[in-house]
């Protein structure tokens, strides 16, 4: 999908891209624009947040596991 994406922005030149700038700026206004860029920026920042805390919470998990797969071993090990 990426790379679509990407292809398709290659394809632009300087003209076409001071065209969508320029209606952006029509539909939006200038005062919206950097409020829209805040937006877009906290809501990345957002994402990778939650992005670092979903690896965190994996790696908490998969500790968990190992430590009762351990104590499971030493268990049947008294055993015998």
């Amino acid at each position: 999908m990426e790379a679509v994406l990407l292809a398709f922005l290659g394809n632009l030149h300087f003209g076409e891209i001071m065209i969508i700038v320029l209606v952006i700026l029509l539909l939006f206004g200038a005062s919206k624009i950097p409020q829209l860029m805040r937006s877009m920026g906290s809501g990345i920042s957002q994402f990778k947040k939650g992005i670092k805390e979903g690896e965190k919470d994996d790696q908490e998990e998969k500790k968990a596991e190992d430590a009762k797969k351990d104590e499971a071993k030493a268990g049947e090990s008294e055993k015998k």
